[in-house]
């Protein structure tokens, strides 16, 4: 009986032992596995990382000609911006005069009055547009023949010279027709490119 009772005391400490072994392995195992990768982790992910948000497509943008006041302030001169792309003759155009009143890039002076805003761009049949702005396109006018010529021509070239589909243009004032900005300048029918009047030798 002692030796039974020894043997089975003698399996009881071997099985003890083999469970504390297996035991330990398990936790030496569990420490060593990395963690999981926590949600400051994700958003640390490098540009590599699949799981990260592809970068947005800059905008496209397209080169225009606008036009400015000539230095000797007698006529205009042409300038090359960036303009947003847009999709149409008439989105364009859009963009195009909403570039042209910003102010004017290097030391250029712009012939349309500050605080001006376009209201709407919408093109007619044969190739007329017509370009509606606010009313500070008038108000804010400071008068006189040669400046209201520029400012006029400043809009009508800008949008021919830059746009094929656009051979004149007729600019509006708070969605209305208008005799003229300043007197001057006959407003009331859409008016060509200063460079197509030219070559057609039309006065």
């Amino acid at each position: 009986m002692a030796s039974r009772a020894r043997f089975i005391a003698l399996t009881l400490i071997a099985a003890a032992a083999v469970g504390t072994g297996t035991w330990a392995t398990l936790r030496t195992l569990a420490r060593q596995r990395p963690a999981p990768p926590t949600r400051a982790d994700s958003r640390a992910a490098g540009p590599m990382d699949p799981g990260a948000a592809p970068a947005a497509p800059a905008a496209r943008r397209i080169k225009a000609t606008l036009y400015y006041v000539s230095a000797d302030g007698l006529g205009l001169e042409a300038a090359e911006r960036d303009v947003p792309f847009a999709d149409g003759a008439s989105e364009q155009g859009k963009r195009i005069v909403e570039a042209l009143l910003e102010p004017a890039p290097d030391g250029r002076v712009s012939a349309i009055p500050p605080g001006t805003t376009l209201r709407a761009l919408y093109l007619g049949g044969r190739g007329d547009a017509y370009a509606d702005f606010s009313d500070g396109l008038r108000a804010h006018h400071p008068g006189g023949s040669q400046h209201e010529l520029l400012t006029v021509y400043a809009i009508v070239d800008t949008l021919t010279a830059n746009l094929p589909a656009i051979t004149s243009v007729q600019i509006l004032v708070d969605g209305r027709e208008v005799d003229s900005l300043a007197g001057h300048v006959d407003l009331r029918r859409p008016l060509p490119n200063t460079r197509l009047r030219a070559e057609k030798g039309t006065p």
